[in-house]
């Protein structure tokens, strides 16, 4: 299974997020390209030096989000993402380029040698903070198939968060996994209704039954409920490793290594 090529196990595997400042030509832009990559790079090692099991880049800073993504975004995150690989270069790293930019993601992954992205969009369309996003399975795939990249791997939200999914409210979320997985997806990403926020427990459960593909939880795993989410193969965290628990702070090194040492403890 080629998750577990990648991770080394196939249940719990806790995948870090890297938010990179705010990039050059968004509205919060207030570094230099040199100092942005310095810093993302800097929370790659507090988590290698944790344990962590991957890491996730992406551009959570770049507020408020835009559908159509610049070049000068995709070369910004090209560049971050390939010298954070060569920081940790024996971890797993994924990158994510907000809203939806799952086409240039594939890009900078093949460029910066990373293993995987995260992917907004992939089957059914919704209406997200962004505007109307569609599903992209086909033509991505198409793209991954035309440029040599079909190492890297796609893991995709369903039911994304920060979204309404009325238009696709027949549709449930086991059924929605199922035609992730029909449309080839490597994975699926559970998340709650925003950032920080729970996924259900429930719905995992669901899901993990409904599919055959790796199952992961990608929103408010903590400290506290990480025992909840135990039978997920994969769990991205990015707020609660965060001072204070906001996604907008600094990474904590202590909330990392506690959270590494239980989730060592529960994973036996």
């Amino acid at each position: 299974m080629s998750f577990f090529r990648l991770f080394g196990r196939l249940k719990s595997v806790v995948i870090g997020m890297v938010h990179v400042k705010a990039l050059p030509g968004t509205p919060g832009s207030a570094l230099p390209l040199a100092q942005i990559t310095e810093e993302a790079c800097r929370d790659a090692e507090i988590y290698r030096s944790a344990g962590i099991d991957g890491l996730i880049v992406e551009n959570m800073h770049d507020r408020p989000y835009a559908v159509r993504v610049g070049a000068e975004i995709t070369a910004a995150m090209a560049v971050i993402c390939a010298t954070v690989k060569q920081t940790v270069p024996l971890l797993p790293v994924g990158v994510q380029i907000l809203c939806a930019a799952n086409q240039q993601a594939v890009a900078v992954a093949l460029a910066a040698d990373l293993d995987f992205i995260r992917a907004e969009g992939f089957v059914f369309s919704h209406v997200a903070d962004e505007g109307i996003l569609n599903a992209c399975a086909g033509d991505l795939l198409r793209y991954r198939k035309q440029i040599g990249a079909e190492h890297v791997q796609i893991f995709a939200d369903i039911k994304k968060k920060h979204s309404s999914h009325a238009l696709t409210a027949d549709v449930n979320i086991a059924e929605t996994a199922k035609a992730a997985e029909f449309f080839l997806a490597d994975g699926v990403i559970l998340t709650g209704t925003a950032t920080g926020l729970e996924a259900d427990p429930k719905e995992l459960k669901e899901v993990g039954h409904a599919v055959k593909i790796p199952v992961l939880v990608g929103s408010g795993v903590t400290l506290g409920n990480v025992k909840d989410y135990l039978d997920a193969n994969g769990l991205i965290v990015g707020s609660h490793f965060k001072k204070d628990g906001h996604w907008t702070k600094t990474v904590d090194p202590d909330r990392v290594r506690r959270f590494m040492d239980r989730i060592g403890k529960l994973r036996g």
